[in-house]
C-alpha cells in the first residue's frame, strides 16, 4: 500500500511539473521569448524524465496523451491573443510559429470551426 502511496505522489508532481513547464513554455513562445516550440521529448528531457514515462504518467493520471494537452494549451493561448489583442489570424499564427494555413486547419480541427468564425462568434 505504501508503494502505491509513493508513485501516485509521483504521478501527481510529473503532471503539475508537466501542465506548469506547458504554461511557462507556451508563454515564451507567444511573447518571443523563444523561438518555436519544444517537442514532447524535449520536454520530458527538461523534467528529467524519459518521454515514455511521461507519456505514461500523463495518460494514466488524466486519461490523455501529453499531446492533447499541449495542443488544447497552444489552442486556449491562441484564443486569448484572438481576442484581447486584436490580432488578425495570420498574426497569431505567426506568434504562435505556425504557418497560417496550417493554424487554421489545426485550429479547426480543436475547435470545431475556423479562427475566423470562432472570433466572430466570441467577440459579440
Amino acid at each position: 500500500m505504501e508503494e502505491k502511496v509513493k508513485t501516485n505522489r509521483r504521478a501527481d508532481e510529473i503532471s503539475k511539473m508537466y501542465f506548469a513547464f506547458l504554461d511557462q513554455h507556451i508563454q515564451d513562445v507567444s511573447s518571443g521569448k523563444l523561438d518555436d516550440f519544444m517537442e514532447l521529448n524535449q520536454i520530458a528531457s527538461e523534467l528529467f524524465i524519459s518521454h515514455q514515462h511521461l507519456s505514461d504518467t500523463i495518460q494514466r493520471e488524466t486519461g490523455h496523451h501529453p499531446c492533447y494537452f499541449y495542443d488544447s494549451k497552444i489552442i486556449e493561448q491562441a484564443q486569448k491573443l484572438l481576442l484581447e489583442n486584436e490580432l488578425s489570424v495570420a498574426a497569431v499564427a505567426r506568434t504562435l510559429t505556425y504557418d497560417p494555413s496550417n493554424f487554421s486547419k489545426f485550429f479547426k480541427k480543436m475547435v470545431g470551426q475556423t479562427p475566423k468564425a470562432w472570433v466572430l462568434k466570441h467577440k459579440n
